[in-house]
Order: structure tokens, then C-alpha cells, then sequence
């Protein structure tokens, strides 16, 4: 599954764990993205990759 988001382009971004030690890793920040049934601008019904918060904002119109 894609882990980018089809409304507002979200996509995983890099970072670092840093310990209590200051020791550094490399780690990926990924959005929570669900598959959900949507109707798009048009307003044909379809599924589609969406982030929780666009959902949350509501931003896409559930089917």
C-alpha cells in the first residue's frame, strides 16, 4: 500500500531517535494512512490511501 496521502500529499520523512545518552539513529516519521471508500470531486464513490488527520478534518467526504 502506498503511504502517501491522496488529499493533502503527506508523505514519510526522515529523522533521528535520540537516547537518553545522545546516541543518534536514523528513523522514518510515517503518516497513518487507512484505506477508506470516498466520493471524490466529481462525485464518483472510490477508494482511496487518506491520512487520519484529513479525515479528522474532514477534508474528504466518506461514501
Amino acid at each position: 500500500m502506498s503511504k502517501i496521502c491522496e488529499v493533502c500529499g503527506k508523505a514519510p520523512s526522515a529523522g533521528r531517535n535520540v537516547s537518553h545518552s545522545h546516541r543518534v539513529t536514523n528513523r522514518w516519521f510515517r503518516p497513518n494512512i487507512q484505506r477508506v471508500t470516498i466520493k471524490d470531486k466529481e462525485g464518483h464513490v472510490r477508494k482511496a490511501n487518506v491520512c487520519t488527520k484529513c479525515m479528522k478534518a474532514g477534508k474528504v467526504e466518506r461514501a
